[in-house]
């Protein structure tokens, strides 16, 4: 057969065995169903919350995201423990990254001159604590009050002036018609957003995970049927839970979560986010977008321009998330997010064993090969693990693992024929508890 130059190695998916729904007709969308409604379950009970119909809907391929309203209220539970307040007491000198930002409407991303949109959307990087970051949020949120009630009394002088005005002879002249409509937007000002803070630590943290236990299994950040169990090892962030700390405006850039994984993100209030999502069908008309504005897809920050998508006939799904509301991201489903209000939210990921989650996140892993960005998630050894412990039933998930575990054994084998025929010696190396997955082809 035909040969191949340089590196080459089979993939691990068969795309006979793909489940991704078919979804891209040629046909133009018409505006009103380019902003779907967002599949939404309002919980009455706890028993719904643990009905099997929940896991079905959340998974469903063609429902790249589902709120779930009010599950805090059915589920009882106590949000109090991750208020602000409450982070202080627990742990108050734990690091916290900042992410300085420049607040602007949740449907606009203005270039640094102000005279237009655009996609990259850049934020400085530094570290304080919970304490440093509570006072902030706090005295932000007092500074806004003040504001509120100087401007209302502002609007009082304004009526009283206008009485007057309207009492005398002499015309007021009228101000508002003076500024012009091809003048640059004023830059907004700037916030912090206080993001990635590790809960992981047990003991520090115990009341705040143990009440995490209450959320159904598929949910919880640990369980059998979570790949994300089978790693081995802590992905902080994905099999542990962060914590983000909001004033308004902040912002977490468009992304699909790391190998595609599910997240689970729960609203602690006391402020709304905005959320904005789009199918995972649509990803690499979002990438090719990246590309043309100079920024990277998987690596960079970026937050999209609603109109070039619709431009684009990409449907996006845009929704209110409130306090006590969980959100839940099906695999893939790329993502930004907006503080309404000041707010805390809380989330992790999670990796159902089901097939299309596999499917992505084996995709995912390829592609960041290909892309020479490392995978957070070790799907290899995570395939390995889960088929040693976990009995898959499901037919499509079921032939799609004993597939990449057969090319993986493949892999190994001509690797091994190739060190060999070079002269080299194979010493085995055993593994201890918790140790990471290697990437590499050189050991100690």
């Amino acid at each position: 057969g035909a040969k191949v130059k340089g590196k080459f190695r089979e993939s691990f998916l068969l795309p006979a065995f793909s489940v991704k729904p078919t979804m891209t007709s040629e046909e133009p969308i018409p505006r009103e169903k380019l902003n779907p409604p967002t599949p939404s379950i309002y919980l009455e009970s706890k028993r719904d919350a643990f009905s099997p119909v929940l896991l079905q809907f959340c998974t469903d391929p063609k429902n790249p995201v589902t709120v779930i309203r009010g599950l805090a209220g059915s589920l009882r539970l106590n949000l109090g423990l991750f208020s602000t307040k409450s982070l202080v007491e627990a742990n108050a000198e734990q690091a916290v990254e900042v992410r300085t930002q420049v607040q602007q409407p949740a449907d606009e991303n203005w270039d640094p001159s102000g005279t237009g949109q655009t996609w990259p959307c850049e934020s400085s990087r530094s570290h304080t604590t919970i304490a440093k970051y509570a006072q902030y949020q706090a005295s932000s949120f007092q500074e806004s009050l003040q504001e509120e009630k100087g401007s209302e009394e502002e609007e009082e002088d304004d009526e009283k002036e206008k009485k007057l005005s309207n009492c005398s002879d002499s015309p007021t002249k009228d101000s508002s018609k003076e500024s012009t409509s091809g003048e640059q937007k004023p830059v907004g000002k700037i916030i912090k957003f206080g993001t990635n803070i590790d809960l992981s630590d047990p003991k520090r943290w115990k009341s705040q995970l143990q009440e995490l236990q209450k959320l159904p299994a598929f949910m919880r950040v640990a369980s059998s049927g979570n790949m994300l169990s089978h790693v081995g090892h802590t992905i902080l962030g994905m099999n542990t839970v962060q914590l983000y700390m909001k004033v308004p405006g902040s912002r977490t850039p468009g992304h699909q979560e790391n190998n595609n994984f599910c997240s689970v993100n729960i609203n602690i209030g006391p402020g709304d986010c905005e959320w904005f999502s789009v199918h995972e069908n649509y990803w690499q008309a979002i990438n090719d977008f990246c590309e043309k504005h100079g920024v990277d897809y998987l690596t960079g920050s970026w937050w999209p321009v609603l109109e070039d998508l619709y431009k684009a006939n990409i449907p996006v799904y845009r929704f209110i998330q409130r306090p006590g509301d969980l959100v839940w991201i099906n695999a893939g489903t790329v993502h930004w997010v907006q503080a309404v209000g000041w707010c805390n939210n809380i989330a992790w990921n999670v990796g159902p064993l089901n097939a299309y989650q596999y499917q992505l996140a084996l995709e995912r892993f390829e592609w960041n090969e290909v892309k020479k960005v490392k995978s957070i998630v070790p799907m290899i050894h995570v395939s390995w693990n889960a088929a040693r412990t976990v009995k898959i039933t499901d037919p499509d998930t079921y032939q799609m693992l004993k597939h990449c575990l057969l090319q993986s054994m493949k892999h190994i084998q001509i690797l091994r024929d190739q060190l060999v025929a070079g002269g080299k010696k194979i010493s085995y190396q055993s593994r201890v508890k918790d140790e990471p997955a290697y990437y590499c082809n050189e050991c100690d």
